[in-house]
């Protein structure tokens, strides 16, 4: 008897959700922003309601954050999620992986 295989909606067999480039990009216009603003690190994480070492990770891009996550950061960067997808887009299109003015 064959055992049936589990379908996984969404996505193509083998595929992650974490993508490296995107989640380094978002995380050093956080950083940027935070570090403009002269924020520390703890700070902006508990505007934003979460853990100091999640942001560290985000920040590093080892961490891409879900939908809610990025409308408390920005909230609490003053900004909205649009401008820090924005400018994460901005960096993603760079070759120097810099927003360019």
């Amino acid at each position: 008897m064959q055992a049936k295989q589990g379908v996984q909606r969404g996505r193509p067999a083998g595929a992650t959700t974490f993508e490296a480039a995107p989640a380094q990009a978002f995380g050093s216009v956080v950083r940027a922003i935070r570090l403009e603003e002269g924020f520390a690190q703890e700070n902006l994480a508990h505007l934003a309601g979460i853990e100091r070492s999640h942001m560290g990770k985000i920040e590093r891009g080892e961490h891409m954050p879900t939908l809610a996550v990025i409308l408390r950061i920005a909230r609490a960067l003053g900004r909205s999620a649009g401008e820090l997808v924005l400018e994460t887009e901005a960096r993603l299109a760079s070759p120097s992986g810099k927003p360019e003015n």
